[in-house]
């Protein structure tokens, strides 16, 4: 890269275990400030499991709200994990190595968060056990393994199975530098889970070829998931708007959008608190986001054309609803900051090489791709469901309740304490992979001048 700092191993060793071994009030203020509304959310969903989901706004015909608009986006960040460490894995891109490991973090908490949104929209989460698994023989109910909502656990548990392996395979050398480097309670632990880890040739070898298998292996994981959260709809062909042919490429495409911003939040966050500057450096901001505009048009994209697909039959009922839901206040004013937040305000933003390499031009835009994402989902679920009945008085309205909104928050809270925590007993910024590009940094004399290079032996 082209703003490079020159680091030993030791100083690496020392700057990426500061999160581990120097304890911060701040630190733990933060954390209890987020547990908080994170009791705060688990409370409002115990309140709700109680007394019914009468106390949400769910009802007729919109029985999906904020719940499942939540477990659309948290599946949606965690595809940052594949798209940053796997796909970049495998082609060697340079500037992929301080963000691989908080994208594949943030992949299973919000992997384990998602599935926390179905469970608490059934009302009764043990019941989730009767659709997924046969109770009783003798009267022959068994789950309808036809619907999409049972192919959503198989595909979630599989890609939050591999995505775990995933992130300890590439913890494992990181693991046992943090053992040598602690003492206390903390050594033991430390040492078991390094796995015997002593940095031979052998074990180097071994964890390079896991971890390269294991990006191709979760490569059509990555694909599946979202694909079949979309079928979540796709298959509904009675409710507008939903049975779109696009829905798939569409779904996973937004998702990277979504996860690759979400990382780049987080990881501008955590710089200036954990004085990652020499790490997390503006030219890698600016890589990825060079790499989201990219992303970004291509399901800019795929939303014109699932507009248009939908206009294209002339269907009443079909044009109907997208009068509603561009045209028709309050959905209209939604539609309006979605399309600001999620792709005109950012991505025009984003084409001014000043604002990438800004932390807190970035911050800020990548925020708002998150607020945009999340009223895109909220707009595909609630106006199409509030016209799903064929009698217009049967039609309804939907408004979320404080309940809905307490556990909302609380799931985001959740996600950023789970990674505030994990930061505090592992390196979030791979220490192998901050060490390795240093070997391979070097310059090369190109006519009268040298200019940086990465060498690499093939």
């Amino acid at each position: 890269m082209q703003e490079r700092v020159p680091l030993t191993d030791a100083e690496i060793n020392r700057d990426l275990l500061r999160s581990i071994n120097e304890n911060h009030l701040w630190f733990w203020l933060l954390i209890g400030a987020l547990g908080s509304v994170v009791l705060v959310g688990f409370g409002a969903a115990a309140y709700m499991i109680y007394m019914g989901l009468g106390v949400t706004g769910l009802n007729r015909p919109v029985m999906w709200g904020f719940f499942i608009t939540n477990f659309v986006f948290w599946i949606g960040i965690s595809h940052a994990g594949v798209m940053l460490s796997a796909i970049l894995r495998l082609t060697q891109a340079e500037w992929r190595r301080p963000a691989t490991r908080a994208a594949e973090v943030l992949t299973v908490f919000s992997l384990m968060t998602a599935m926390t949104m179905p469970l608490i929209h059934a009302g009764r989460p043990w019941r989730v056990f009767y659709w997924v698994f046969p109770y009783d023989w003798a009267r022959g109910i068994f789950p309808n393994i036809r619907t999409p909502l049972v192919w959503d656990p198989a595909a979630v548990f599989t890609y939050l199975t591999s995505s775990i392996l995933f992130v300890f395979i590439a913890l494992i050398p990181d693991i046992a530098v943090a053992r040598d480097h602690v003492t206390g309670w903390r050594k033991p632990i430390y040492t078991v889970l390094a796995l015997g880890w002593r940095g031979t040739a052998r074990q180097w070898r071994l964890q390079l070829i896991a971890g390269i298998l294991l990006s191709a292996i979760i490569l059509p994981i990555f694909v599946s998931v979202h694909s079949i959260v979309s079928w979540d709809f796709g298959m509904a062909i009675a409710v507008e708007a939903w049975h779109s042919t696009v829905f798939a490429p569409y779904f996973v495409i937004g998702a990277v959008h979504s996860g690759v911003s979400g990382v780049v939040t987080f990881m501008i966050v955590l710089r200036p608190f954990f004085k990652w500057h020499d790490y997390i450096r503006p030219e890698h901001i600016d890589a990825l986001t060079k790499l989201l505009i990219v992303v970004a048009t291509a399901w800019f994209l795929f939303l014109w054309l699932e507009i248009v697909f939908g206009l294209y039959a002339r269907e009443a009922p079909e044009i109907a609803l997208r009068e509603m839901q561009i045209l028709t206040p309050p959905w209209s004013w939604m539609f309006i900051a979605f399309l600001i937040t999620g792709y005109v305000f950012p991505v025009g933003a984003w084409l001014f090489r000043g604002v990438r390499r800004s932390m807190k031009w970035m911050l800020i835009t990548t925020i708002s791709v998150n607020v945009g994402m999340w009223l895109e989902r909220f707009l595909i679920i609630v106006p199409g469901l509030a016209r799903k009945q064929g009698f217009t008085f049967s039609w309804g309205t939907y408004a979320p309740s404080p309940v809905e909104i307490a556990i909302v928050i609380g799931t985001f809270c959740m996600v950023s304490m789970l990674v505030l925590l994990f930061t505090k007993l592992f390196p979030l910024i791979p220490i192998g992979d901050a060490k390795e590009g240093v070997i391979l940094e070097d310059y090369i004399q190109i006519g009268k001048r040298k200019v940086p290079a990465v060498l690499r032996e093939e």
